[in-house]
């Protein structure tokens, strides 16, 4: 209990740290969402399979009766080291996401539900690793926008990494410059931004954006480039981006069938 006390706690005070370094952003009475971000690094056969059950048929379900959601599921088409699932929780506290595992493991149905998947033996193991990030919402944008549609459609991830504290948090910056509305000009439907509290490759945000198939995302990225109100922010040297960012990850997903986003 008092190491479940401590994660928590620890956890709690980053998010604390990243609405001060924002917090001349927000928007008045606004309340962030958090996220946890999870990649499941899996081997091609049964561990696939296995995992894509354990979300339709346990975790998002419970989830909901924590009054988590709604939750993404996805699958890496595009990206390092495949086949990988990710998974997007949104929660309204730290606390909640940092013991999450330990909230499942009280829910029956989820316990009886998620039982292949949960205890797994190491001879046959439900996955090889799981990484999690846990972001807080940028100040801006406080809740994730789903899109309107179950249609067929694709995720554009993207990660972007900085050489320094003050760096990144001009990047952050930057988005509540002006960035946000040149990407809605440009048409796109933005799912999420997030800024890293607790992961690897810190500091970095992540955000994530949808489309109906990869020519529309191409073709919205060629309007964003060209916008007028981009190429002045881009150039403001308070924003140089070869000062701002020295690596992007760029990945591209699909949605899995249980997915709610």
């Amino acid at each position: 209990m008092e190491r479940r006390r401590f994660i928590a706690a620890s956890l709690a005070a980053s998010a604390v740290a990243v609405t001060q370094d924002v917090k001349a952003q927000a928007p008045g009475g606004s309340k962030r969402e958090f996220y946890l971000l999870r990649r499941y690094n899996l081997q091609q056969g049964p561990q696939t399979q296995l995992t894509e059950s354990f979300l339709a048929d346990a975790l998002i379900p419970a989830a909901g009766r924590l009054g988590m959601g709604p939750v993404g599921a996805f699958r890496l088409e595009f990206g390092n080291e495949t086949p990988a699932i990710y998974v997007l929780i949104p929660g309204a506290s730290v606390e909640a996401l940092a013991e999450l595992n330990f909230a499942l493991a009280g829910d029956a149905d989820f316990m009886k539900r998620a039982e292949p998947f949960w205890n797994a033996t190491a001879a046959a193991p439900s996955f090889q690793r799981a990484e999690t990030t846990l972001l807080a919402a940028f100040a801006g944008w406080p809740k994730m926008t789903p899109p309107d549609t179950k249609a067929k459609r694709i995720f554009q991830m993207r990660t972007y990494e900085s050489p320094s504290p003050g760096a990144h948090v001009r990047k952050v910056e930057m988005f509540h410059s002006g960035e946000f509305e040149i990407f809605k000009n440009a048409g796109f439907h933005a799912v999420f931004y997030g800024d890293t509290l607790v992961g690897s490759r810190m500091p970095n945000l992540t955000y994530m954006m949808c489309f109906a198939d990869k020519a529309e995302m191409d073709a919205k990225w060629d309007v964003f480039r060209n916008d007028p109100e981009w190429k002045k922010l881009s150039t403001n040297p308070r924003f140089s981006s070869d000062q701002l960012v020295t690596n992007i990850t760029n990945l591209i997903l699909s949605p899995l069938g249980c997915s709610q986003v």
